[in-house]
C-alpha cells in the first residue's frame, strides 16, 4: 500500500498552496539583500482545535519551534519549490490525507514567503510530506 501511496504521490510532482497558479513563491524574484530564513509556522491538526503557533529561524536555527534544527534541514533539502503553489492545471490524484492545515509566512534565504499547506489530495499530501511532521509539529491522525 505504501509503495502504491508512493507512486501515486511522486505523479503529483512538487509544489504547494493553492492560493495562486504561479510556479515561484511571492515575491521569489524580488529576494532583498538580508538573506534570512524567520518563518512563522501555524498548523491546525484537525477542525475545532486549537492552532499552533510557532516562529523558526535558521542559520543559525532557533525560534521557538520544538526542533528547530530538524525542521531547518528539512526546509533546506525540500527547497524553495516546497513552497510554490500547485499550479492550477496540475493533475492530482483524489486521495484525502486529512484535516491537517498549515500556513507558513515570513522569509526563506532573504525571500518573502506566503504559503498554505493542506492534504486534501496527492499532490498537497506531497507537499506536506517533503517538509514532513518535524517541521509542522503536528502528529498525523
Amino acid at each position: 500500500m505504501t509503495l502504491v501511496a508512493a507512486g501515486l504521490l511522486s505523479a503529483c510532482g512538487a509544489g504547494s498552496s493553492n492560493d495562486s497558479a504561479g510556479s515561484e513563491p511571492a515575491g521569489a524574484g524580488d529576494a532583498g539583500t538580508d538573506a534570512t530564513t524567520s518563518l512563522a509556522i501555524v498548523v491546525t491538526p484537525d477542525e475545532g482545535v486549537t492552532p499552533k503557533a510557532y516562529t523558526l529561524t535558521c542559520d543559525p536555527d532557533g525560534g521557538d519551534h520544538p526542533q528547530a534544527e530538524q525542521a531547518c534541514a528539512a526546509l533546506d533539502a525540500a527547497g524553495v519549490e516546497v513552497l510554490s503553489p500547485v499550479p492550477a492545471d496540475q493533475t492530482c490524484t483524489e486521495v484525502y490525507g486529512g484535516p491537517q492545515v498549515a500556513t507558513v509566512r515570513g522569509t526563506y534565504d532573504g525571500v518573502p514567503i506566503d504559503a498554505t499547506f493542506n492534504r486534501t489530495n496527492g499532490c498537497e499530501i506531497d507537499r506536506w510530506e517533503q517538509l514532513g511532521t518535524t517541521f509542522f509539529d503536528v502528529p498525523m491522525l
